[in-house]
This record gives structure tokens, C-alpha cells and sequence, in this order.
């Protein structure tokens, strides 16, 4: 295996990034200095910046997050306040689909592509809920029309449950995820979306966590989540 890999699959760090560490004279192989290219073998020891890197290789973790407005859903260092960064931890791990900048609450971040790709592709119809409150009185009319489906970028949105919580407030069921979708679905019928949260993913609730807070799921979410 390529050292740059074989630190990426550590959780170190990300390809490119071990690259730059090896090229600066940081990683070592067998008490010496190791060169791009090298190859890794299972004996090897190795070490970056003095410190032996453990044989063992991590175990992946997937998180649920509870997201503040103003945070950035993408893996782009260059990005300021990016959610990578906001969470800082200790595995390289990449967000679940997006939440938008302007939105807050629950999203999932794992170190496992497999569970990425597993639960975006749109034909698991995977549900998705949110709180939203908008800039004036929510009326049946508007819930039974954003139900039925709402004609936005180019294309109608599936079916969906909506109900009222409040005067100006309502809870939405999503099972596809367009660009901005709830705020464009209020937008076609004259409401500005003034709050927007996302209580559930699936069988995964919010819940009580804090506001910029994440926490690891359970073993048994996992299995469910992805069953």
C-alpha cells in the first residue's frame, strides 16, 4: 500500500495532506525519512512527526450533529466556518447530504463512504423532518398545497406531509432533498421562511442534543438507519 493511503485510512489525515507531510519531512518508515510513492507493508513502522502511527486501523464512527446557522456543510479546508472544521474531530469523516447555511439542526457526518452513498441514493426515499417557521399565518390551504407537490426548479416535488404547530409555524416530511427545497416550496406561495431546523433523519432524532454539540450513534441506530 502507498504510505499516502495508508495514512488516509488511519484517519490522520486526507490523501493530499499526507502527501504535503511526507514531502516536509514529517512521516518516517523504519526510522527513515520517507519519499512520495513509498509502499507500506503490514511490518512497517511507521511514525509522523516522531509518533509511532498505531497498526490498528480505526473503527468508523458516524455522528449526529446539531448544526448552527452560519456553518457550512462541505470538507473544503479553504472554506471559512466549514463543519469539518466547527466539529473538529479526530477522524476524517464527511457530512450526509446538506443542510444550507442558513439552517440548523440535525445532520450526520461519518468516516465510512459506504454509508454516504448508501443513504443518498434518492430511491431509498429516506425521510427527512423539519421545523420551519415562516413570515406570516400558515393556513390549510398552503399545507394541503405543499403537500400535494410544488412545481420548482424545473421539476415537481414528491408528495409529502406537512402540519401546523403554531400560527406561523409548521412541520414538514421530506423524502428528497433539492437545493433549498422548503424554503423555494414557501417562496412559490408568497412565504419567506424566517427559521428552519431539521429534527429527524430517519430513525434519528435531534432530540435534546445542544445546539453545536454532536454525539456518536448507537450501534443499534446504525443498524436501523441502514436497514
Amino acid at each position: 500500500m502507498r504510505l499516502n493511503k495508508y495514512l488516509s485510512e488511519k484517519g490522520l489525515c486526507s490523501r493530499r495532506e499526507a502527501d504535503a507531510w511526507i514531502g516536509s519531512g514529517r512521516v518516517e518508515v523504519n526510522r527513515r525519512i520517507a519519499l512520495l510513492g513509498t509502499p507500506v507493508e503490514d511490518a512497517d513502522e511507521v511514525r509522523v512527526d516522531g509518533r509511532i502511527v498505531s497498526s490498528r486501523k480505526l473503527a468508523h464512527v458516524t455522528i449526529a450533529f446539531n448544526k448552527p446557522v452560519g456553518v457550512t456543510c462541505t470538507t473544503e479546508a479553504r472554506v471559512r466556518d466549514n463543519i469539518i472544521d466547527f466539529i473538529g474531530h479526530e477522524q476524517r469523516i464527511f457530512p450526509i447530504g446538506r443542510l444550507d447555511k442558513d439552517s440548523e439542526g440535525l445532520i450526520l457526518l461519518t468516516s465510512d463512504g459506504d454509508h454516504v452513498n448508501a443513504l443518498l441514493r434518492q430511491e431509498h426515499g429516506h425521510e427527512k423532518e423539519y421545523l420551519v417557521t415562516v413570515d406570516r399565518p400558515v393556513t390549510k390551504g398552503f399545507l394541503s398545497s405543499m403537500e400535494r407537490g410544488v412545481d420548482i426548479l424545473d421539476t415537481r416535488t414528491l408528495p409529502c406531509r406537512a402540519w401546523a404547530t403554531g400560527p406561523q409555524s409548521f412541520r414538514i416530511v421530506l423524502t428528497q432533498g433539492l437545493n433549498r427545497q422548503i424554503r423555494r416550496m414557501c417562496e412559490h406561495f408568497g412565504y419567506a421562511v424566517t427559521g428552519l431546523q431539521r429534527t429527524r433523519f430517519v430513525n434519528i432524532e435531534l432530540g435534546d442534543l445542544q445546539l453545536g454539540y454532536w454525539r456518536e450513534l448507537t450501534a443499534t441506530e446504525q443498524a436501523r438507519l441502514l436497514g
